[in-house]
């Protein structure tokens, strides 16, 4: 009789305790909020003002345990992109003029099927006859690439600003495979 008894209180335990150690890990469902509260107190039945309640439907962040921060904000960067062109000598490109944090830079995104080696010189021109220019080796390969200029204090309205990015064979006679600009018209356009 002693172990039935034994058994007994031991399941009755068991059965009160779940609530209390889901109430106990109060898991956080940010912002899944199901009317019924959470946490020891609602638990237990007795109410606390600073916990959630279904009049109140935003929960706090739970204190105990580490906090994980989350990802840091990335800076906006704007940009003013001319048409994706492509020429028959196996070169394609797009031209863009950036601006963010103040800065303004050119980029020039690339592809080199035409089998050898090319050059590409990346100018950015700005206001004031301000001009900051790149040279970008572009190996034999295909695979996309890209060419960039360093990144200068912004001067005046970013539409002032305009990117050109020429590709040519790096030989003596250097010549011209593709111009792409920031500002370019589409193909057809005119």
């Amino acid at each position: 009789m002693n172990l039935r008894l034994i058994g007994i209180g031991a399941g009755v335990l068991i059965v009160l305790s779940l609530p209390l150690a889901g109430a106990i890990a109060e898991p956080d469902f940010a912002g899944q909020e199901d009317g019924k509260g959470g946490g020891l107190f609602s638990a237990l039945g007795l109410s606390d003002s600073s916990r959630t309640s279904p009049a109140a439907p935003a929960r706090s962040a739970p204190t105990a345990g580490p906090q994980q921060p989350g990802p840091a904000e990335q800076p906006r960067t704007d940009s003013h992109c001319g048409p994706e062109l492509s020429s028959p000598h196996g070169v394609e490109a797009q031209t863009c003029v950036l601006v963010g944090e103040g800065q303004t830079w050119g980029r020039s995104y690339y592809r080199n099927t035409s089998g050898r080696a090319l050059d590409a010189v990346l100018t950015v021109m700005g206001p004031a006859g301000r001009t900051v220019q790149i040279r970008c080796a572009m190996g034999a390969g295909d695979e996309p690439g890209l060419c960039e200029t360093p990144k200068e204090a912004s001067a005046g309205d970013p539409a002032s600003y305009s990117a050109v990015a020429e590709f040519a064979v790096p030989d003596d006679e250097g010549e011209l495979l593709l111009r792409s600009g920031s500002n370019s018209p589409a193909p057809g356009d005119g």
